[in-house]
């Protein structure tokens, strides 16, 4: 389904796009970051850090631990600052934890508990990706936030790292 050298981008990439939504976020101006607005997790804020908790859940499941979460709308970091620093160390774990895969490790049956408590099981690979395209999902709400503002917000496609990452390689 995955394998190493796609994961340890994927990585990356999740690192790269993270920090440029906190970068763009954090130059709107501070009111607009908890402005509530008609979406599920109510704020820009809310909304990135839902994508943390989330981030937590999964890598608990991953390191086959319990999480301790009960619900995924918690804002655990209600000022910016502190939840880019935590979102920062959360993924720095996703690239060390990637980079010390191998396409055995990918492919193991981890088993886990929803929120819900429903018990399932799916691949290390597969919940990786899905944790990466979680978090791509709702950056895309937070974008979709930033018309509201309205300001224009940061392009996060993969396709644009990947170009970025060739041309640095040049």
């Amino acid at each position: 389904m995955i394998n190493t050298r796609t994961a340890v981008m994927l990585s990356q990439y999740k690192a790269w796009a993270d920090r440029l939504m906190f970068d763009a976020v954090a130059n709107l101006p501070e009111v607009e970051w908890d402005r509530p607005r008609q979406t599920l997790f109510k704020t820009m804020v809310g909304t990135l850090n839902h994508n943390y908790v989330v981030d937590r859940i999964w890598q608990a499941h991953l390191e086959g631990r319990d999480h301790g979460y009960t619900a995924r709308n918690l804002v655990l970091h209600p000022k910016l600052a502190d939840l880019w620093q935590a979102q920062q160390t959360m993924n720095d774990w996703v690239i060390d934890w990637s980079a010390k895969q191998s396409d055995l490790t990918l492919d193991e049956a981890v088993p886990f508990k929803f929120i819900s408590g429903e018990q399932a099981v799916m691949s290390r690979g597969a919940i990786f990706l899905h944790l990466v395209n979680h978090a791509s999902y709702h950056r895309g709400w937070v974008a979709e936030m930033f018309f509201q503002v309205p300001a224009k917000p940061p392009t996060t496609d993969l396709p644009v790292f990947m170009v970025s990452l060739d041309n640095s390689v040049r």
